[in-house]
């Protein structure tokens, strides 16, 4: 049985990839999230997304930010897995770094367990997994 119910906006990626899943699981380890030097979030309590079609995400809790350096902004995107993403600017000794973190505010039931979750652009920050 898929793990997704059919529903409009999803019809055309179910019809090329029917079995399409999202693996949610608990990361045992510290994350540490660093940019240019600063640790702007770390959490011992990550989740690990294998997505089909997609290389594995970490998510950190919404908790592990320092919050300090976070704004949200306008920015916004869709995934008919997830849902709706909102994302949030970087603010570090003046050096903004937009749309740099998201979060599934109000993530569809099947994926229910991102609520409360961010996750950061590899490529712009640095993450350490270590543990």
């Amino acid at each position: 049985m898929p793990q997704f119910k059919l529903i409009p906006s999803r019809e055309k990626i179910l019809a090329r990839i029917p079995d399409y899943a999202v693996e949610i699981v608990p990361l045992a380890r510290t994350v540490t999230i660093q940019y240019q030097g600063t640790v702007i979030a770390e959490t011992n309590a990550a989740l690990l997304v294998k997505e089909t079609k997609h290389a594995d995400v970490v998510y950190l809790p919404r908790s592990a930010l320092r919050a300090e350096f976070f704004k949200a902004t306008d920015h916004s995107t869709y995934c008919p897995f997830k849902g709706h993403a909102n994302y949030w600017q970087l603010n570090l000794a003046g050096e903004i770094q937009d749309n740099i973190v998201w979060s599934y505010e109000s993530p569809y039931e099947e994926v229910a367990d991102l609520k409360d979750f961010v996750s950061f652009y590899t490529d712009r920050t640095e993450m350490t997994v270590s543990g």
